[in-house]
């Protein structure tokens, strides 16, 4: 009863505090557009960037149709294939979206259960997982995916780097991104197993798993989500970054790191509108995210109000 009160109290403080956040409801309206925007792309969208009958390559480089020589039916122009520039951005946002979120889910899985064991268990497995933590820690997390993703290209066939392109992209970020995650699940575990349910459960005789999946990842959860929320926008734009190096996803699946790598390869000879719409929206997507996050870590610390 008494943490079924604490749940609605801060439900109702959370509500009055996004009441008076103009900043983050703002933030909300844009993260919200963008993801509905991203997963209703093929309802949206003028025509299917995959499609090869659906564009032209006579079409390409037309600029935005509000300026001179633009085409009313391409609203921000094309591309140099020809590609509805506006189809691209919708499905380049849902494509990013996607692997950035998979690789957050995968992050949190693989960091918060290692977290979570090496704070309940301790010993030399909390050592031997914290030292592993340090270490990557020390390397850019861009570095560590451009490591992970070399390996697997190197193991995995080359006839089936195409099929498993998106899973390698979105299993090398996560291993990118799961030290936040395990640092922070470890240090709430070390408060959480001295406490009395904690010590019941034990006396009970439940097994350590159901103790850590039951009792003890339900109480950390709040840190966790935040770390999430931040993440969602650092997995965006490191896929973003990987895309634009040329090791993100294939070139005919154009996500918005793709579309930026094609734009600045043109953005001298006077088509800009291929590199400015799309960075906007990757800019506009991760700054709502990031601002989104920070409202949650306020609110779920007092110490940061």
């Amino acid at each position: 009863m008494i943490k079924y009160w604490q749940r609605i109290k801060l439900e109702n403080e959370l509500i009055y505090l996004f009441l008076n956040s103009r900043i983050s409801q703002i933030a909300f309206v844009i993260a919200a557009l963008s993801i509905l925007s991203a997963i209703f792309a093929p309802l949206l969208s003028p025509t299917d960037p995959y499609d090869l009958a659906t564009f032209d390559i006579l079409d390409s480089f037309l600029p935005p149709s509000f300026s001179d020589g633009g085409d009313p039916r391409y609203f921000i122009g094309t591309d140099d294939q020809g590609r509805d520039l506006f189809s691209s951005i919708l499905y380049g946002t849902r494509l990013s979206l996607m692997v950035g979120l998979f690789s957050v889910i995968f992050a949190a899985v693989v960091g918060t259960s290692l977290g979570i064991v090496a704070g309940y268990v301790g010993g030399k497995f909390d050592s031997v997982i914290m030292r592993i933590a340090d270490v990557q820690l020390s390397l850019p997390a861009i570095l560590t995916a451009l490591l992970v993703d070399g390996i697997a290209r190197g193991i995995l066939p080359r006839e089936q780097h195409e099929d498993l392109l998106l899973v390698v992209l979105t299993i090398a970020i996560g291993l990118s991104l799961w030290v936040n995650f395990a640092r922070t699940a470890r240090a709430s575990t070390f408060v959480e197993r001295n406490k009395e349910y904690v010590q019941a459960a034990e006396i009970m005789g439940l097994h350590p798993i159901r103790i850590m999946a039951v009792a003890i990842l339900p109480n950390i959860m709040g840190p966790l989500l935040v770390i999430g929320t931040v993440d969602l926008a650092v997995a965006i734009l490191l896929e973003a970054t990987l895309s634009f190096l040329g090791v993100g996803v294939p070139p005919n699946q154009p996500s918005l790191g793709t579309l930026i790598r094609i734009g600045t390869e043109y953005i001298f000879s006077g088509e800009w509108w291929i590199v400015v719409f799309p960075s906007m929206m990757l800019i506009v997507l991760i700054i709502s995210i990031n601002i989104l996050g920070d409202f949650a870590r306020t609110v779920l610390n007092p110490r940061l109000r």
